[in-house]
């Protein structure tokens, strides 16, 4: 990880849960770490926090919406003028509706693929974009939950596919399914931590430059299947 400090690295839905922790673990390894949701004012209380103030790394709080286009190319634009740099972009940021085929609503579906699908392609061409303007030849795009691919950019692309993780997200869940309770769930098993999945984006990050890690799947040992 000594080749990543003092680098810039960006974590969208940072606010709750995974993103958070990855803000957390990062910065402890002396990077400089963007962190952007819709809530900042969640991200700022992190950067607060004793263990991170402390840390070799800073934590600085961006506002941005990832179903909105124009706001993504408004982050790019800030992060370019005020640290004129990306090394690291983590595409974190993402939402689930109940909402089955036959009885969801295209309103709930429209939301998912605006955050889901158009946001993290948006920006990941804006981190490529940014990458290759600076000549960074060993730039990270990692996703969450999701496919990615390499090219000859030297940029490499990682996936990571988690299991059941106790964070906020399942907050929404409830209020959908009032009959469903996460912790319910979550007694049934030992759920993974948000820190377990900052681990595997450690991992990812620290494996030597001609080394590509494709995807991992972190799952609960006694999830269902």
């Amino acid at each position: 990880m000594e080749r990543w400090n003092g680098r810039v690295a960006l974590v969208t839905g940072a606010s709750v849960g995974i993103g958070a922790g990855l803000c957390r673990a990062l910065v402890q390894h002396g990077m400089v770490v963007i962190g952007c949701a819709r809530s900042v004012e969640k991200i700022r209380a992190i950067a607060e926090e004793d263990a991170v103030k402390a840390a070799p790394g800073k934590l600085v709080a961006i506002k941005c919406d990832i179903s909105q286009e124009t706001e993504i190319l408004s982050l790019f634009s800030e992060i370019r003028q005020k640290f004129g740099r990306l090394d690291v972009c983590i595409n974190n940021a993402g939402l689930s509706h109940d909402s089955p085929l036959v009885t969801g609503n295209t309103s709930d579906w429209k939301n998912m693929l605006d955050v889901n699908i158009m946001g993290l392609c948006i920006c990941t061409q804006e981190a490529v974009k940014l990458m290759q303007e600076k000549g960074i030849d060993d730039g990270q795009i990692i996703h969450l939950s999701s496919i990615g691919a390499s090219s000859r950019s030297k940029i490499r692309i990682a996936s990571i596919s988690p299991g059941i993780v106790e964070t906020e997200f399942f907050d929404r869940y409830e209020k959908e399914n009032p009959s469903k309770k996460a912790p319910d769930m979550f007694s049934s098993m030992q759920a993974l931590q948000a820190k377990d999945i900052a681990d595997s984006v450690l991992y990812i990050l620290s494996a030597p430059q001609h080394v590509e890690v494709h995807d991992i799947i972190v799952r609960p040992y006694d999830q269902p299947t």
